[in-house]
């Protein structure tokens, strides 16, 4: 690790103790995990400890690690990644959470901290179906307002459940079950017989 990383993770350990579950340094960055339950506490001092100063949400994303690791990953299943700037102190954090409930995933949400997490967190609602404890406007963002399930999850079918069609009788969108023949994606490869590629 660089002067730098080793600095800051120094500042982490020294502000977060044992709320930090896992720390990692790969590719010039550091990582750090914590629990869901201590999610909040670990954000404001992220914001507001000196040495860290993070005072940039930059990026939030949900994860589905279903069948991750080609099946060997048993792990809790949907997790929220959050990418931090601190322009002030140069530096930038990784900080990766997992809801604790696979049938129904909660995170307390960051809006109250960082106003930008908004956004960020709909789109994490609408697209795995994580839910955040008390957001101001938790609905969806990218998909159609009938739209049913969350399509980044990892068992959604890749054909989806319905479709949309403006019907001319009618005059308005309607929706019914897809109709979508299922076809084979896999190109066919032919040689000439007898040539060699190597």
């Amino acid at each position: 690790m660089s002067s730098r990383l080793n600095q800051l993770s120094a500042n982490l350990q020294k502000a977060l103790g044992g709320k930090i579950s896992k720390l990692t340094s790969a590719l010039g960055e550091i990582s750090i995990e914590c629990t869901s339950a201590d999610y909040l506490a670990v954000c404001l001092i992220l914001r507001d400890a000196e040495g860290l100063r993070f005072e940039q949400l930059i990026d939030l994303c949900g994860v589905d690690y279903q069948d991750y690791a080609d099946g060997s990953y048993t792990g809790l299943r949907y997790a929220v990644v959050s990418h931090f700037l601190s322009v002030s102190l140069n530096q930038r954090l990784r900080l990766r959470v997992y809801a604790t409930d696979t049938d129904f995933p909660v995170l307390p949400t960051l809006v109250d901290i960082w106003p930008v997490a908004n956004w960020y967190e709909r789109e994490a609602f609408d697209l795995f179906g994580i839910m955040f404890e008390n957001h101001p406007d938790l609905r969806r963002l990218l998909t159609d307002y009938g739209f049913v399930g969350h399509p980044f999850r990892k068992d959604f079918p890749m054909i989806g459940n319905v479709e949309m069609r403006y019907d001319p009788e009618q005059q308005r969108v309607i929706y019914q079950p897809v109709t979508i023949d299922e076809r084979n994606n896999v190109p066919r490869v032919i040689r000439k017989e007898g040539v060699h590629h190597g």
